[in-house]
């Protein structure tokens, strides 16, 4: 059967296709619309339709809207409520979410407004963990700001049936307080949350005591969160304001405040169903420091998290759902590159419109690493693109790790905070020998690992302010022509890790086709463009 799910509400528009169980194509509507977050103006801040992202999916099963035989919403109308919402903003959102199948309708022309099926927002993004997870039985935890009326899910799937334990009803919300921070440090909500968490290394929690009392769990699978005036802690910042102690300060204090809840809601979970795994969606499981306390000191074997945690995962969940319910086995989710792709061919034809030299070398991943090695930082676009916000090798900007000068020059290059750390990639073999804590495998950079004393001066590039790397770890049968390019770079320098940072600049979405990476490396100080198999220079190119 033919499932196509739809994420439009809030944020993070996306569209993704389950057919006979398997998960065929995902894409977020940033990635065409080059809106990041499918954030517009208010009063059009959300809602947007992922039309393009849906078209595409379609497209790429060679499927017309009339063949598909339901479409999944991840939002429900009628279980909208909760206390200190917004009433004119829930009525707006209720009357949108109501007319959705219509709007579904005349955006996929042949597609039966009457084939949409409202998913309540958690159970899709239970379903896109739990069901999409390597494991037949799973307990599943999702915390993110909010969805219809509560802002957390407790279950349990065995062998694809959801067993609800626990939610929180509004307006406690650990993902909104966040969110309140984050505003709070002059950044953008529901979107630049992970700053606070890069930024919280810098700080020591010391208002700990304070959140402990207005930031608790309540022993029954929920939490509670009090109002908080932010401003006791720190001043709040306009942007682009600089940031002081005060201000890392709480960003730690509430990091290490939500780690402290979190591992109480999963040690209640475990106790409640004695899984051995843990799956986890919403945009809170986003946060990698979080996650790798959870698996830390939790009481899990494991713990897998779907890449694309957010709201866009929420059409993944949605479509998966409605497979599971329909009968269709669900099989687990194949990896993060379900996004669009190009042959070489329709990559060269783009290279020859725009009319820049390139090159088809031999070896590509010995020509990579060798530009790597001379310190040149490359763009680096192969194959299908990323579901999710992270840059796991498809969309990525590569560098040397071992010139300490490569974080400032990086961060410069994207337009971004200097606090930000970068990215190591690293052969799946070679990780423990240099990276410690965390998961060894860790294809999606959801966890967070210490580097290794001894392996610390010689990654300058990728060890944060707190002796710690966010890292990717590349599977050789999965990606053999990175696996390759890492070696080939260990060849030339010793070193078996390779700065991987997202291919953008601030403010944008991720690079997603051939006109984005040409865009970008004509506007950004990147050396090499790798567009599938040719590689362009910089220096051809302006010579050209």
């Amino acid at each position: 059967m033919r499932f196509l799910g739809i994420n439009a509400i809030f944020h993070d528009p996306a569209a993704a296709l389950v057919v006979d169980g398997e998960v065929v194509a995902a894409a977020e509507e940033e990635r065409f619309s080059r809106r990041k977050h499918g954030k517009r103006p208010v009063p059009f801040s959300a809602w947007e339709l992922p039309e393009q992202a849906a078209a595409w999916c379609l497209e790429q099963a060679g499927l017309r809207p009339e063949d598909l035989d339901a479409v999944a919403y991840s939002y429900d109308p009628d279980l909208v409520g909760g206390e200190g919402l917004d009433e004119r903003w829930e009525d707006l959102r209720t009357t949108y979410a109501r007319r959705a199948p219509n709007f579904l309708a005349t955006a996929l022309p042949g597609l039966d407004s009457a084939q949409v099926r409202y998913v309540p927002h958690h159970i899709a993004h239970a379903a896109s963990a739990g069901l999409a997870a390597p494991y037949r039985e799973s307990a599943v935890l999702v915390c993110d700001g909010r969805g219809e009326a509560v802002s957390h899910l407790a279950g349990h799937y065995r062998d694809g049936e959801l067993t609800v334990l626990a939610s929180q009803s509004l307006p406690h919300s650990l993902g909104l307080m966040y969110e309140e921070v984050t505003q709070h440090l002059g950044f953008l909500r529901s979107s630049d949350e992970y700053k606070v968490m890069a930024l919280a290394s810098y700080g020591e929690p010391r208002f700990l005591r304070e959140l402990r009392e207005l930031i608790y769990p309540t022993g029954d699978g929920g939490f509670r969160v009090e109002p908080i005036d932010w401003s006791v802690y720190a001043k709040a910042l306009a942007k682009g304001e600089r940031w002081t102690a005060d201000h890392a300060d709480l960003a730690a204090s509430v990091q290490v405040r939500l780690e402290e809840v979190l591992l109480d809601l999963a040690r209640w979970l475990h106790g409640r169903t004695a899984a051995r795994y843990l799956t986890m969606a919403g945009g809170v499981a986003l946060n990698c420091v979080a996650n790798t306390r959870l698996l830390a000191e939790g009481p899990y074997e494991d713990i897998w998290i779907q890449p694309a945690a957010g709201d866009s995962g929420t059409a993944l969940g949605g479509a998966l759902h409605l497979a599971q319910a329909h009968g269709d086995t669900v099989a687990p989710m194949p990896g993060a590159d379900l996004g669009r792709g190009w042959s070489d061919e329709e990559l060269a034809a783009w290279l020859d419109v725009a009319r820049v030299p390139y090159e088809r070398p031999a070896d590509l991943a010995a020509t990579v690493a060798a530009e790597l090695a001379g310190d040149r930082i490359v763009a680096w676009f192969q194959g299908r693109s990323e579901y999710g916000p992270r840059a796991l090798g498809r969309r990525s900007l590569l560098a040397h790790p071992g010139r300490p000068a490569n974080t400032e020059r990086l961060n410069d290059v994207k337009g971004r905070e200097q606090f930000r750390p970068i990215a190591p990639m690293v052969l799946a073999e070679r990780a423990p020998e240099i990276f410690e804590r965390g998961p060894m495998s860790s294809p999606y950079m959801l966890f967070v690992h210490d580097v290794r004393p001894g392996w610390r001066d010689r990654i300058p590039a990728v060890v944060h302010v707190d002796g710690t790397a966010r890292v990717q770890t590349v599977e050789r049968g999965r990606d053999p022509l990175l696996a390759r390019m890492l070696e080939e770079f260990e060849t030339r320098t010793g070193l078996p890790v390779v700065v991987n940072t997202s291919l953008n600049t601030a403010g944008r979405p991720m690079v997603d086709d051939p006109r984005d990476a040409l865009e970008c490396f004509g506007s950004a100080p990147v050396d090499v463009l790798v567009l599938g198999p040719y590689v362009v220079r910089r220096g051809a190119v302006f010579a050209g």
